[in-house]
């Protein structure tokens, strides 16, 4: 996992109840703890990425508070009056303080922002990421993390979309991400377009891989893809799959290899899978159109 938060933490009257519980998605990593609380429980907490804390329940009449370290405990709020959800920006120390509850199960969702505003295609906006917002109510926020805390606690999946999809509408709804906002995916520029081109036709024979094209652009594959679509009407491997085909025609014009050889020469297993590419990209056989180019 290449996302860690970093999170580094002091408590007091707080201990662990059964096995963490945790997650990870594009741009999101989640874990729910369960802990037991002693009388004036406290503990201060910092991490290196921004996160949001949720409580989603509590034993006891009494509650529980997040508060900027500089701030000390002042300024607590009734317990009727504060909300269960609190954003901490990154690098910004916090304390809690337990009052009157036993036991307590919280939902740490860390937010890996450089993943995020290469997923979203967006700047976000920096007051929004580096204002702390403590004891806030938001009735959708509160339901997207129960969902989350719920597939933090099932099995784990190599292609969880749901779970993927949960995290991309909590993350877009905290930090205020509107999709006319966004910045389009265009064109690359021509230069750029001119030298991928160009390499997937010196390389067509071979396996080019996406990361190798967008290192070309000094783009990321995801947002090089897309712009490379919007360029050109296809997706590379479509192209790169063109270049071989026109290659192929090209050997076969000079009728000096068999089929099969021209489809092991231009990257293709065997003659039967140079057909079927030939045939889906042309609409014809190669011996066909061999014959009506000859005619």
């Amino acid at each position: 996992m290449a996302f860690h938060p970093n999170m580094q933490s002091e408590i007091e009257g707080v201990s662990v109840i059964g096995d963490l519980r945790w997650r990870a998605w594009n741009g999101v990593l989640a874990d729910v703890w369960t802990v037991a609380c002693a009388p004036d429980a406290r503990g201060e907490y910092v991490s290196q990425a921004p996160r949001l804390v949720v409580i989603l329940d509590k034993a006891g009449k009494g509650g529980i508070d997040i508060v900027p370290s500089s701030g000390g405990n002042a300024g607590m709020l009734p317990v009727s009056d504060r909300g269960n959800l609190h954003y901490v920006p990154a690098h910004v120390p916090v304390r809690a303080y337990v009052k009157g509850v036993r036991e307590l199960t919280h939902l740490d969702i860390h937010l890996d922002t450089a993943t995020l505003v290469e997923r979203f295609s967006c700047n976000i906006d920096p007051d929004i990421l580096n204002t702390p917002r403590l004891g806030f109510s938001d009735e959708r926020l509160q339901g997207l993390a129960r969902l989350i805390a719920g597939e933090c606690a099932g099995p784990t999946s190599c292609c969880d979309l749901y779970g993927d999809s949960l995290v991309a509408a909590l993350a877009a709804t905290l930090l205020q991400i509107e999709p006319g906002t966004n910045r389009r995916r265009g064109q690359l520029p021509p230069c750029k377009l001119l030298r991928v081109k160009e390499f997937i036709e010196e390389n067509c024979m071979r396996t080019v891989r996406l990361e190798e094209l967008a290192a070309l652009t000094g783009l990321s594959p995801s947002y090089f893809c897309a712009a490379f679509k919007t360029s050109t009407g296809v997706p590379p491997h479509k192209w790169q799959m063109r270049a071989r085909i026109d290659r192929a025609k090209s050997l076969l014009r000079k009728r000096g290899m068999t089929l099969a050889e021209v489809a092991v020469a231009v990257g293709f297993s065997d003659q039967a899978h140079l057909t079927r590419v030939f045939r889906k990209i042309v609409g014809t056989t190669p011996a066909a159109w061999l014959r009506d180019t000859a005619a």
